[in-house]
This record gives C-alpha cells, structure tokens and sequence, in this order.
C-alpha cells in the first residue's frame, strides 16, 4: 500500500510528519513525500521514503498553483497511492484537487490551524471558511484537526459530506527521548550556557518560529524594552525559511541583533537542550492550529505566555501552566515575564504543571496510532 504525503516545503515534511512517516513505513506502507526541494531533501531520502520535488507556492498564484496541480496529478498517477494525505494551507488544497483529478481512493487533510480565524475580518474569514468548506465536501474523504476547536467548527459546518470521518488526533512529541527532562543534566547547561554568555541565575525567556510577523516576534522583542529586570536573557529560535514573503518584518528585527541580552540562533536542531536552559517560554503569534513548540516547552520544563488564541488556549491553563493574553500586547508580556522573575516559587509552580500536562495529553505515540489506525480502515477497503 502506498501513501503521498504533501506539504508546501521540505522542512514541514521532516520536522513534522517524520514520526508518521516512519510509523507508516513500520506498517508496511511504501511512504512518498511531495514538497518544494530545499535543504532537509536528502534526511527524507536517507529516512526510506521516496522524495518527490514539485514547487508549491505558499501563497495563492492561478499559474503557479495550476502548475503545481497538473504536476501532482502527472505524480499522483505515476505512483498510484492508496491514501493522499494533506498539509498545510495552500498545498492542502492544491494537493486535494490533484488528488481528485488523478482518482486517488482516499484524499485525508491534516487542519494543523485552519487558515481562517477569529483575527481576520469579516469578509476574509468567510472567504477562506467557504474555500475551506467547498475544498472539503468535495475533495475530502476524512478530515483530522489537532485543536479541538477546528473539529468542532469542521463538524458543526458540515465540511464532510460523511458525518463520522472527523478525527481530532491533538498534537504530540517524543516524550520517551528527545523531550524527556529526565534526560538532561545540569552539565549540559552550564555547557550551552557559556556558549551563549549566559549566567547561571539569568532568567532565560525562549522563542521558537519562523521570524514573520504573525508569529508575534516583534511583540516579543518590543516587550524586552518595557522590562526593568537586568538578569534577563532572550533566546530567538528559527529563521525566514524558503518561500516566506515577510521580508520586512526580518529587516525589523535585524536591530534587535547588536543587543547582547537578545541572542538569535537561527535554525538548530537541539531545541530540547535550549528548552532545558530556557525557564519562560514565549509564543505571541496571530494564528495557531495546535502548536507543537508550546507542547516541547511543557515537556522541557518551561512556564509558558501564548496568546489566547485558538490551539495555544487549549494546551495553556492560564494561571496554572503559564499564562494567556491578548495578540499584538507586548505590555502584557512584559508584566507576566517581570511578575514570574520576581516570583520563583510560582515559576516552579508552573513549570511542573507544565510538565504533567505535557506527560498526560501530548504524547507523540498516541497521535501516530491514530493516523494509523485511519489508515488501515482506508486501504481494507
């Protein structure tokens, strides 16, 4: 049995859906990933999956978008797959019409955050909730959500034309290895600390995403200016991967560089040791599915400020594991950053609420079986 997975960019394909992957490929399953070319191709391919480079565009372009489906379709009918599999915004609905053209038996959309949302206005969210409705009574067979709340809005608009092939599989880590606390030491600490010229009694506030502006990085940054606590340390994870248009933003934050209490990685790949290092962890973005890096930070230990956005609202309880607050306030991060410094018994409290709520409900394995589980159904058939 053969299952295409299609993302728009290499990157999501391996940061994200190589856990599936490899579960499918331990099922038995011949494993195909559709997605631009860029730097992680060669891990995918040394992972025993088929790679296949079809440039998808992350934005809406008819020419560009019509090429990427004819050249889908031409893949789609050369590898024959049983099951076609679909992430992202745009490459989701590119994805599923080729899917459809080329007769694929079973068309499945990951909604890792529906693109519509409670900050757009009016006329744009209903644009892309009838694009999203359309798109899936039509060119959907099953529909699997990681918030809740995108299951609920799927299910109570009919985006299905089958009312019992809704799935909420939620979001999930490596909690056995890679995010288990358990198996860091205070050595590796002090190691990356003095990479980084941080001190031991540094309250280090961590970020991870692409540096654009929904993702609230300027937020975040802006706040650093409203603080009056001197042993505070920002650590800037990520970077403009390929395809992204929001240059201006990146030049924005270029000024932040020269301050030595902000420290920019870049693209790494030990995020779980900068998360041991890391007390506070910082998401302000616009829009969320169900985001992975709130979970990574739970797991590592972290107290955590989001957004009271959909996703990250359902994985923070405010008060208890961090705290939430309204997009675009850098006020607000600010005072929750200075009240938890001032406190350290309630930043403990936190970060071992975290943990246990990242233990209960965030398990990586769980999430898999779940894919899995709907993928045997289909291809009984």
């Amino acid at each position: 049995m053969k299952i295409a997975q299609v993302t728009a960019i290499d990157m999501t394909m391996n940061n994200f859906l190589t856990p599936l992957n490899k579960g499918s490929k331990d099922a038995g399953y011949e494993v195909h990933c559709i997605c631009s070319k860029g730097p992680y191709e060669q891990e995918i391919k040394n992972n025993g999956f088929a790679f296949h480079d079809i440039k998808i565009d992350r934005k809406i372009d008819p020419i560009s978008n019509l090429k990427s489906i004819m050249m889908m379709v031409k893949a789609f009918k050369v590898i024959k797959p049983d099951i076609v599999h679909v992430h992202t915004p745009v490459a989701a609905v590119l994805g599923r019409i080729a899917a459809k053209i080329a007769k694929v038996p079973t068309i499945i959309y990951s909604a890792h955050g529906f693109y519509f949302h409670e900050g757009m206005s009016k006329n744009k969210y209903r644009l892309f909730f009838n694009i999203e409705k359309y798109i899936g009574r039509y060119f959907t067979d099953y529909i699997f959500t990681q918030s809740l709340e995108d299951y609920e809005v799927a299910k109570n608009n009919q985006f299905l034309k089958n009312k019992s092939n809704y799935v909420h599989i939620s979001n999930g880590i490596d909690l056995d290895e890679k995010f288990n606390v358990d198996n860091f030491s205070d050595e590796q600490d002090t190691k990356l600390r003095e990479q980084y010229g941080i001190k031991k009694d540094d309250l280090v506030v961590s970020f991870i995403g692409r540096l654009v502006k929904e993702k609230g990085i300027i937020d975040l940054l802006e706040a650093y200016n409203n603080l009056n606590i001197k042993n505070v340390k920002f650590v800037i994870i990520g970077s403009l991967p390929q395809g992204e248009r929001d240059i201006e933003t990146y030049e924005l934050i270029q000024k932040y560089e020269s301050n030595e209490n902000i420290i920019f990685t870049g693209q790494i790949t030990n995020v779980n040791e900068h998360l041991f290092m890391s007390d506070i962890f910082c998401l302000p973005s616009y829009r969320e599915g169900m985001p992975r890096s709130i979970i990574e930070a739970m797991a590592m230990k972290n107290a955590v400020l989001a957004t009271n956005i959909r996703g990250s609202r359902e994985e923070v309880i405010h008060g208890e594991t961090g705290y939430l607050f309204p997009v675009n306030s850098s006020k607000s991060i600010a005072t929750y950053i200075s009240e938890l410094a001032n406190d350290k018994a309630l930043l403990d409290e936190m970060k071992n609420n975290g943990l246990e709520r990242a233990k209960a409900l965030y398990d990586e394995n769980k999430v898999v079986n779940k894919q899995l589980d709907i993928f045997k159904q289909c291809t009984k058939r």
